[in-house]
């Protein structure tokens, strides 16, 4: 049956913590528009914030900053019994490690919220039946989740969060935990929840699910291998070469003069992680894999630098062994 439209609209979103004293922003700055009907990935390596924005689209976290609207709801204003009804009615949140009630049946486990929300045991039992006869798990409903294989579990768990008949379906990692058999027919319901007119969000590191999605949200920038001239920096003295955080496609070389690598932490105080000398690199990890950057750079003294893009870089340095490499410190 088909569900009610849901778009997604979100502006200028900010998403900060804390992490072993240091301030983190996997999100800063995402907009993206999204309709029922479509699914779309967010798509990235483990840390890029993925799992962190689906929690915001949840109702789950609360960004820094930004709006999100799901289905006409701002969600970042909900409190108390909106709250509840937003995360009841409107998202159905498919988690990665599936999370499951292992003392219970699959039916019994597709009924829970169902009963949680007050309808009748009979109600509650129909309901769950028809999902996993959806999910084509007829013939499983009265097994444990000990007893299913991976590919079984995630299927009951998707039948749950379709409980509610919501709008909305959120799912972080689905194919995570299973072999290539079980995903082929994940992959196929993913795609068939949001042919129903759900909006599907799925947030993944798997690249096999591009060709199914309409719409894909890199939040792991690739690597910028155009060719690019060396270009010469000049620094004053305490002068930023970048800031911890940001993102960056260059890899620096000192020539002259020293910088130093420094990280900030929650409560604004600096730590000195390394100091590069003439002849020494750094800032190499973030153009590398498309991570930010990990710590801060700034001129100690009139300092020269030379910028490379990281194919020159690469090509130039042929990343040996024997090459002054400070990997950790710089990214």
């Amino acid at each position: 049956m088909p569900v009610t439209r849901a778009d997604l609209e979100v502006r200028d979103l900010v998403i900060e913590y804390s992490s072993g004293g240091y301030p983190v922003r996997p999100i800063d700055g995402l907009s993206l528009d999204a309709g029922g009907g479509q699914l779309v990935l967010l798509l990235g390596a483990s840390g890029c914030g993925k799992t962190t924005l689906l929690s915001v689209l949840a109702a789950i976290l609360t960004p820094t900053s930004g709006r999100v609207g799901v289905a006409g709801i701002e969600v970042t204003t909900l409190r108390g019994k909106r709250l509840t009804q937003y995360r009841r009615e409107t998202v159905g949140i498919v988690f990665q490690a599936f999370n499951l009630i292992p003392s219970l049946n699959a039916i019994e486990n597709v009924s829970a919220p169902l009963r949680a929300a007050g309808v009748g045991r009979r109600a509650a039992k129909q309901r769950a039946t028809e999902l996993l006869e959806r999910v084509d798990l007829g013939h499983r409903m009265h097994h444990r989740p000990g007893d299913m294989s991976g590919g079984q579990q995630q299927r009951v768990a998707i039948a749950r969060a379709l409980a509610h008949d919501p709008p909305v379906i959120l799912a972080d990692e689905p194919t995570a935990h299973l072999d290539y058999i079980q995903v082929d027919g994940v992959l196929k319901l993913v795609r068939d929840l949001a042919d129903d007119g759900r909006l599907v969000v799925v947030a993944t590191h798997d690249e096999r699910m591009i060709p199914l999605a309409d719409a894909v949200v890199n939040l792991t920038p690739r690597a910028d291998t155009s060719p690019r001239e060396p270009e010469v920096v000049e620094l004053q003295p305490g002068q930023l070469v970048f800031e911890q955080g940001s993102r960056g496609d260059l890899v620096y070389v000192v020539e002259d003069g020293q910088i130093e690598i420094f990280r900030t932490r929650d409560d604004k105080s600096e730590e000195c992680v390394a100091l590069v000398e003439p002849g020494s690199y750094f800032g190499e990890l973030a153009p590398m894999f498309g991570l930010q950057r990990s710590a801060s750079a700034r001129a100690t003294m009139a300092t020269k630098l030379t910028a490379y893009g990281l194919r020159d870089f690469r090509e130039k340095f042929h990343l040996t062994n024997e090459a002054k490499i400070l990997t950790e410190a710089a990214d």
